[in-house]
């Protein structure tokens, strides 16, 4: 598929494109550069800032991948959003980068829904904690903009496995927009979605996908 047909497909659906950058060269990124896309999405903090220092400063670089507390003063200068929020410390030390930088940093909050163990991401318990300590003011939060959920599906040919993440991942976002953002309307992300599965994902709500291999073809590494 082109980038086009591809944008043209998701513009139909109002859902934004991340195009997923990781181990392809600063030719081919500036090449979907050229076609007008701006959302770029790498998995390794290093790798990210190096293309950040070699491409055009007007891209909106999302972290994607895990992410390690002592990695996040790498980023926090440049960093659009940040999809891999998956523990109340790397949430602190996001906020305390953020602050250092004189910004306020736009992040997801990653939420396990794959059945595979080794994906990262919160269960509901330790959601609802994060939240419940982001919605108290004296918490030392300020430099952080919880934007909404990001998730993976399990990689699977099963569909109706998929459907049933995603619908899941769906549900939880609405009951967390309802119950602490519903006057903000800055909570409106919700990031799922691959190359092998961003059609399901938009059919169970997805406003945002993450797609890599369809753009630039199969990972080398």
């Amino acid at each position: 598929m082109s980038y086009l047909s591809i944008k043209e497909e998701l513009a139909q659906h109002q859902v934004e494109l991340v195009a997923v950058s990781k181990t392809k060269p600063i030719e081919a990124i500036q090449a979907i550069y050229d076609q007008g896309q701006r959302d770029f999405g790498e998995n390794k903090v290093q790798e990210m800032e190096a293309k950040y220092q070699l491409l055009p400063k007007d891209i909106r670089w999302h972290l994607i991948g895990h992410l390690q507390k002592n990695k996040v003063k790498y980023i926090a200068p440049f960093v659009h959003l940040i999809h891999s929020v998956d523990s109340l410390e790397l949430l602190f030390e996001i906020n305390k980068q953020a602050l250092k930088n004189n910004r306020v940093l736009d992040v997801l909050l990653q939420i396990h829904i794959a059945s595979e163990e080794s994906k990262f991401g919160l269960d509901k318990t330790e959601l609802i904690e994060i939240l419940d300590i982001n919605e108290s003011k004296n918490t030392g939060l300020q430099n952080i903009r919880i934007r909404g959920l990001m998730g993976m599906a399990t990689f699977s040919d099963d569909e109706e496995l998929i459907r049933k993440e995603f619908n899941g991942l769906k549900d939880l976002f609405t009951f967390v927009q309802q119950s602490y953002f519903l006057s903000d309307q800055s909570f409106s992300l919700l990031s799922m979605g691959m190359s092998s599965d961003y059609r399901l994902a938009i059919e169970a709500g997805s406003n945002m996908v993450r797609i890599g291999s369809l753009l630039f073809g199969n990972r080398t590494t």
